[in-house]
């Protein structure tokens, strides 16, 4: 296979793959280096590198899920909102992951804000293609407390800083890779010609 069609294949071939899917076993650490280094090759715009990772495994795992809970029941008791349940799943969830990946994004202000997510966006895009490749299940989640503004600081950002989500790590149950679905393109492109 030459590189046009190796690219083309991990491109086809990437799925988000949820908790629910994962066996519990852990990820080797050197995956999760190869998915960051592999991020670190993203598009930036005047090479600003916004993108900004933390990764929670074994224990850390367990304090994401204790600051989410505890910072969501902080929150939701002052306007009236809470609700047991979603506490519970945002202490449980981090557990079900072999690692999770909080993705930061470090506002330089030198280029429009946009392009900085964009190029976080392609960052962890990156860092999917890499798990595909190995055969690790990972999904990009925007829940739990991302748009939290008090948030930031637990993961190192600034107030002008953005938190854009989780990605959760996970070894497969099975060894069979979900198929992909995907309407045409054609639908989705206009030409002038």
């Amino acid at each position: 296979m030459n590189n046009a069609e190796v690219v083309n294949e991990a491109i086809k071939n990437r799925r988000s793959i949820f908790t629910g899917m994962f066996s519990g076993e852990k990820v080797d650490n050197a995956v999760i280096e190869k998915m960051l280094e592999n991020a670190n090759w993203a598009p930036t715009h005047k090479l600003t590198e916004p993108w900004r990772f933390v990764v929670f495994e074994g224990e850390g795992l367990k304090k994401l899920g204790e600051f989410q809970s505890e910072l969501y029941k902080a929150r939701a008791v002052g306007n009236g909102n809470f609700n047991e349940a979603t506490f519970d799943m945002l202490a449980a969830k981090p557990l079900e992951c072999s690692h999770i990946i909080a993705i930061g994004m470090k506002r330089h202000g030198v280029v429009p804000e946009v392009e900085e997510v964009c190029s976080t966006a392609c960052a962890v895009q990156n860092m999917l293609l890499t798990a595909a490749a190995y055969g690790i299940g990972c999904y990009w989640s925007t829940g739990g407390v991302t748009f939290y503004e008090e948030a930031k600081p637990f993961f190192g950002l600034d107030e002008e800083d953005k938190l854009l989500g989780f990605l959760f790590i996970g070894m497969l149950k099975s060894d069979k890779w979900p198929e992909g679905r995907r309407k045409s393109i054609e639908d989705k492109v206009k030409w002038v010609r």
